[in-house]
């Protein structure tokens, strides 16, 4: 399934200062049925945006209205814990298109890279910044720039580079899942099969 291509993203921030976010916190368990990646942003941190009773818990930054964005800015360990993929389609259907942290959960990490989402790891000190950053301006613009590989907090100008895997970097830059990748080369993959004896 395509995904919009990512180049460079400009927004504000939704910060999330916990460590060791798991995949059950993200999307719990009990709304993993549904095969298909739509309608997992309602259930994104489910037990911690609403009530039992299904009213919202205020304080919870993704009820706090200050607080908007496509970028989330999470603590260290994003991701943590069992491989679901839904945890990603949930951070993407809710909206978000950039998480940032200083430490991401292989799995996860591939996961994002897998639907367009693009996990920018960052040193703890630069995360540190980040986060003060934002509640000095709760709308404080951050350029993130996949061809560059950087993050920059536009009010200061102080920016880090992150690493990416080339192959996941250019299916990001064009918008390609790994399936769109393959039948953007298949005119390529006849001609080396068709060179190969049978």
């Amino acid at each position: 399934m395509a995904y919009d291509k990512f180049n460079i993203l400009k927004s504000s921030a939704v910060p999330l200062p916990i460590e060791n976010v798991d995949t059950d916190q993200i999307i719990p368990a009990r709304f993993l049925k549904a095969t298909e990646r739509k309608g997992f942003g309602d259930n994104l941190f489910r037990d911690w945006r609403y009530n039992s009773d299904g009213t919202e818990k205020k304080d919870f930054v993704l009820n706090n209205p200050t607080y908007s964005g496509r970028i989330l800015v999470g603590g260290k360990n994003f991701g943590s814990g069992s491989s679901r993929e839904h945890a990603a389609w949930a951070v993407y259907d809710y909206g978000f298109r950039c998480v940032v942290s200083s430490f991401f959960a292989d799995i996860f990490r591939n996961n994002c890279l897998n639907i367009g989402v693009l996990p920018v790891q960052v040193s703890a000190e630069f995360l540190d910044k980040i986060f003060k950053a934002i509640e000095a301006d709760p709308k404080a613009s951050f350029e993130v720039s996949l061809p560059e590989q950087t993050i920059t907090i536009e009010s200061t100008g102080e920016s880090e580079s992150f690493d990416i895997n080339a192959y996941k970097k250019a299916n990001m830059l064009n918008g390609f899942d790994d399936i769109d990748y393959l039948l953007n080369i298949q005119d390529e993959i006849k001609e080396f099969a068709a060179d190969r004896p049978l």
